[in-house]
């Protein structure tokens, strides 16, 4: 299918939409998420939505933009948005050990908490175990959806979720699974031995073959980081039906209609590979897809000028005598290369946007022409805001 029927993404009509309650801008890393996830926030409380934006690490720029100073883990009012059609902007940045801790504080005991809190073993996993990010973003969304004002409201009738800057887009959706996986692995079994049955249960798993992994371990740990890891896991077992049991329910609001995926990509090839490879997860297992955002985009703003033709006049120029105004054939030669060189990367970006639109002509698509610097300020969010939707 060409790109001109290609169907458009929408994004104006989603924030028109009460029953839509979650918008994720997923994707790779470094496509764009964060700044396409603020500017639909922004867009959505000027339009009259109550909205939380839930940013992964935003550049300090992106923060400065919006008239913040800092983000944290506690939703702050961005005061710099136009509230007088009845919306607001609450903005904050997921701290993952923090959000981490509360989950942790909320589901054990007091003493078992501090337990589980002061524990090496347990500082490290919830720091730098591979998929926490992505699994306490989850955490953090299905905290937010729970939160209510006076007389048992939401507290937002819209939250929009930039997605951890991961490799693959797909971690989003895979952190619930692999932090299962965890859970039941081996080595959170032959953790659990010791702790579960007392030193002669110990003994018994080290006669039955396991003497040689747990030795193995304490090399490579040491003795007492695998004590620590031990003690973590023998505290956080009364803990792990309840990962799990918001792990689905968070996965379940994800499949919801409520929910609306943005794919978010650049007109390279790996990101759209991404994209393409996100797009078919989420109709494989029915997830609600909004569509697909193509950012930095060169736009052919002279069509007529193919690069080709802009290389035979800068030869051309060659010939040409200088103007007595100071004008030098230098000038449009540099021009023409510039318009050459910037005709064949919208031609690559063309190409590779047409690849992806031949293999899913029916996923709606919006394009984010390159800019020549970064978002400074809440105009640029807003002007990025109507880009996305055609205004």
């Amino acid at each position: 299918m060409s790109a001109d029927v290609t169907p458009a993404l929408d994004i104006d009509a989603l924030i028109a939409d009460p029953s839509i309650r979650t918008i994720v801008c997923c994707g790779s890393g470094g496509v764009g998420k964060t700044t396409s996830a603020a500017a639909i926030a922004i867009r959505a409380a000027e339009a009259g939505r109550t909205v939380a934006v839930l940013t992964i690490d935003p550049a300090k720029r992106l923060a400065q933009a919006m008239g913040l100073t800092d983000l944290d883990n506690e939703p702050a009012p961005v005061e710099a948005v136009d509230t007088s059609r009845g919306g607001s902007l609450d903005a904050m940045m997921l701290d993952m050990k923090r959000t981490f801790d509360e989950v942790v504080m909320q589901h054990a005991a007091p003493e078992k908490a501090q337990q589980i809190l002061a524990n090496p073993f347990y500082q490290a996993v919830s720091s730098s175990f591979a998929g926490t990010q992505e699994y306490m973003a989850m955490e953090r969304l299905g905290q937010l959806h729970a939160e209510r004002k006076p007389g048992g409201w939401p507290r937002w009738d819209l939250i929009v979720v930039d997605t951890p800057p991961s490799r693959s887009a797909l971690d989003f959706l895979d952190a619930p699974k692999r932090l299962g996986s965890f859970l039941d692995g081996r080595f959170i079994k032959l953790m659990m031995a010791p702790a579960k049955a007392g030193g002669r249960a110990y003994l018994k798993v080290l006669s039955v073959g396991m003497g040689s992994v747990t030795a193995v371990m304490s090399k490579i740990l040491g003795g007492p980081m695998l004590r620590d890891a031990q003690t973590f896991v023998a505290a956080l077992d009364t803990m792990f039906g309840g990962f799990r049991e918001r792990a689905e329910q968070t996965y379940a609001l994800l499949s919801d209609a409520s929910t609306a995926f943005v794919v978010v990509a650049t007109p390279e090839r790996d990101a759209l590979r991404e994209a393409s490879f996100f797009v078919d997860r989420l109709e494989r297992e029915r997830m609600p897809l909004a569509g697909l955002v193509v950012n930095r985009v060169q736009m052919t703003y002279v069509p007529s000028l193919s690069a080709a033709r802009a290389q035979a006049a800068a030869q051309d120029a060659l010939d040409l005598p200088g103007r007595e105004d100071g004008w030098a054939p230098s000038d449009t030669i540099g021009l023409l290369h510039l318009h050459a060189d910037l005709a064949e990367l919208g031609q690559r970006h063309a190409a590779a946007i047409g690849r992806f639109t031949a293999s899913h002509p029916d996923i709606p698509q919006v394009q984010v022409a390159a800019a020549a610097h970064d978002v400074n300020d809440i105009d640029e969010l807003r002007e990025i805001g109507n880009t996305l939707t055609g205004a």
